[in-house]
C-alpha cells in the first residue's frame, strides 16, 4: 500500500460517516436492547416508557423521528426499538427510493406492527413524501391505475406500521413531514464517561483487554461518537498485538493515536487544517461555508456534517450570520498568537 492511500485510510477512520470492511464487525457491536445502550439516558427513559405502552395496548409504536450526528446510534436505536417491540424491521435510505413504486413495493410487504427505517430521510424525493404522508396517517397508499385519461387512482389498505426516520440535517426535512412523526428524539455528543463504558463493554466483546487509563484516553479522542470510539479500538487493538503483548495501555494509545494523525481532544490533522486555514487567510474569521470548503480542499457537506459540529462543541469555532469564526482556544490549540484588536474581549457582530 502506497503511502497516501495509508494516510486516506488512517484519516477516514476518524469519519463517523465512513463505511468499510470494519463495518462488519461493528455490527457485532451494537446493543440490541434498550439497556444494553449506553448514553442518551432522556431518549432511552422516553422510549422505554412509550414502547411499553403500545405493547400494553397492543399498537403500533408512534411514528419516530431521530436527530443527530453520524455514528452516533441512530440506526442501532431503530434497531432496538423492533427488538423492543418484537416487531420486523425494513430498513433503507432515502437515496435508494427512486420511484413512487419503490416505496409502495416496500409499504405493501409490512407487517401489523413492523418497524420501516428510512436513513437520510431528509433527501426523500417530494413525490415519495407525497405517499408517505397518507401511510403515515391512514395506513393507505394511492395508486394510480392506467395512464392518460382513463388513468384513476385507488388507494390501497396498508398494515399499521411504525415509521423510524433518520436524519443528520433536521432543518431539511419539510414541515408537513416533520409534523407527521408523534415523537421526535435528538441525539447528542456523547460524554467521555459514556465513551468509557461503550469502550469496555466493546473490549469484552472484541476479547481484548484494556487498562482503565486508557480507556479514558481512547475516550476523549473519539469526538463524542460511538462509531469512532469502536474503529479507534479495533485499530489500536492491532498496534497492541504488533507493538504490545495484547494489552492497551496508555503508552500504546498515546503512540498509536499520533500514529493515526488524533490527538487527545479527538482532532485530526484536517481540523487543524481548517483552523490554520481560517487564522492564516481570513484573519480568524468571518468566513462563509463554501469559500472555507474550497481552501481546504473539503466538501461543505463534510465540512458541516462532520467537521464543525465537533469542533464547536468543543469551543474552537463559532458560527456567525457572517460566517465561521475561530476564538482564541483555537490560536491556543496552535500555538498562534491572537493579533486581533478585540482579542480577549470577544467577538462582536
Amino acid at each position: 500500500m502506497e503511502e497516501n492511500d495509508l494516510n486516506l485510510k488512517m484519516t477516514s477512520l476518524m469519519s463517523a460517516a465512513y463505511q468499510g470492511d470494519s463495518d462488519v464487525q461493528e455490527i457485532s457491536l451494537r446493543p440490541r436492547k434498550l439497556s444494553e445502550f449506553q448514553g442518551q439516558a432522556k431518549i432511552k427513559s422516553n422510549l422505554q416508557v412509550f414502547i411499553s405502552a403500545a405493547r400494553e395496548r397492543g399498537e403500533a409504536l408512534d411514528h419516530t423521528f431521530l436527530i443527530g450526528p453520524p455514528g452516533l446510534g441512530k440506526t442501532t436505536l431503530a434497531s432496538i426499538i423492533a427488538n423492543e417491540m418484537g416487531s420486523d424491521i425494513k430498513m433503507t435510505s432515502a437515496p435508494a427510493l427512486d420511484k413512487p413504486k419503490d416505496l409502495a413495493g416496500i409499504l405493501t410487504n409490512v407487517t401489523e406492527n413492523s418497524i420501516f427505517f428510512i436513513d437520510e430521510i431528509h433527501r426523500l424525493k417530494p413525490a415519495l413524501e407525497e405517499m408517505l404522508y397518507i401511510a403515515m396517517e391512514d395506513y393507505e397508499i394511492d395508486w394510480v391505475i392506467g395512464q392518460g385519461p382513463s388513468a384513476r387512482t385507488m388507494r390501497v389498505p396498508i398494515p399499521r406500521f411504525t415509521l423510524v426516520g433518520a436524519t443528520t440535517k433536521a432543518g431539511m426535512v419539510s414541515s408537513p413531514l416533520l409534523s407527521r412523526f408523534g415523537i421526535s428524539c435528538r441525539l447528542e455528543f456523547y460524554s467521555d464517561s459514556e465513551l468509557s463504558d461503550i469502550i469496555r463493554r466493546s473490549a469484552d466483546i472484541l476479547g481484548v483487554k484494556v487498562q482503565p487509563e486508557a480507556v479514558l484516553l481512547l475516550a476523549r479522542c473519539s469526538r463524542g461518537t460511538p462509531r469512532i470510539a469502536n474503529r479507534i479500538l479495533r485499530r489500536i487493538r492491532d498496534f497492541a498485538e504488533i507493538y504490545g503483548e495484547g494489552v492497551i495501555t496508555t503508552s500504546i494509545v498515546r503512540s498509536s493515536i499520533d500514529k493515526l494523525g488524533v490527538d487527545l481532544n479527538g482532532l485530526e490533522e484536517q481540523d487543524r487544517n481548517i483552523l490554520r486555514t481560517i487564522i492564516e487567510y481570513y484573519d480568524g474569521g468571518p468566513v462563509g461555508a463554501e469559500t472555507l470548503s474550497i481552501s481546504v480542499g473539503e466538501a461543505v457537506e463534510s465540512l458541516e456534517d462532520f467537521y464543525e459540529p465537533y469542533l464547536i462543541q468543543k469551543g474552537y469555532l463559532k458560527r456567525t450570520p457572517r460566517g465561521r469564526v475561530v476564538t482564541q482556544k483555537a490560536y491556543e490549540l496552535l500555538g498562534i498568537k491572537d493579533t486581533r484588536a478585540n482579542a480577549g474581549q470577544g467577538l462582536l457582530f
